[in-house]
């Protein structure tokens, strides 16, 4: 059992899909997250230790290596798609309640920016951690992040924005939301951010990559 676990870990630190992917090339021809996963669930092993001892570990390693710069954009989205491939085959057990998230992380890009891969890699390394992820997309109003506040009573918001121009409206999103929803905790980060604007506007934390982000939510959870 500790093997196939292992195997698993190993396919999503390293960006191994699926047998058929060429990536990485010293994995070329072996089974990957898609085709263990499944061997897993066949064989029995409970889906919450495949998430627990497998993918959050193994995204946990990918986020520490893109942190100190030991990997880059390219390696990190491999590992999340390995990661979202197995995924797939857990998610039927989180609609079922077989296995419970640590909450719910509601995402997307502020209006007027229409950037995403910085606020995707995000979402994946938080569904990675455990999280149960709704991604908005790009160019997400205030209306929409209030309207998931109140779908979702205890949601944590996370707003990303990658021009200076729509920094201004992050801000104004932050502010319109404590407004009216004082006690929910919102993350922000992108490109031009920083700790001072974090502060400045009044949001709950800023991280400047996707580990931090991971790390401050699995806080909240515990």
């Amino acid at each position: 059992m500790d093997t196939l676990l292992e195997q698993i870990l190993k396919c999503v630190e390293f960006g191994k899909i699926n047998k058929q992917s060429p990536f990485p090339p010293d994995m070329k021809g072996q089974d990957g997250a898609d085709e263990l996963t499944k061997k897993a669930l066949d064989e029995g092993i409970d889906p919450k230790m495949i998430l627990d001892e497998a993918l959050i570990p193994a995204m946990g390693i990918v986020g520490k290596k893109f942190s100190k710069n030991e990997i880059f954009v390219p390696q990190m989205l491999m590992s999340a798609k390995a990661m979202g491939t197995s995924m797939n085959y857990l998610k039927p057990y989180f609609v079922s309640g077989q296995v419970k998230q640590k909450g719910i992380f509601v995402v997307g890009t502020v209006a007027g920016d229409l950037h995403d891969i910085g606020k995707n890699l995000v979402a994946m390394m938080v569904e990675g951690g455990g999280w149960e992820v709704i991604n908005l997309g790009v160019d997400v109003s205030t209306e929409k992040f209030a309207e998931m506040i109140e779908k979702h009573p205890g949601c944590i918001i996370g707003l990303s924005a990658l021009l200076t121009t729509t920094m201004t409206n992050m801000g104004k999103t932050v502010q319109e939301l404590k407004e009216k929803y004082s006690d929910t905790q919102i993350l922000i980060g992108g490109a031009p951010v920083t700790q001072e604007y974090c502060e400045q506007i009044g949001a709950n934390f800023y991280s400047p990559d996707p580990q931090g982000a991971v790390d401050y939510l699995n806080k909240l959870a515990s």
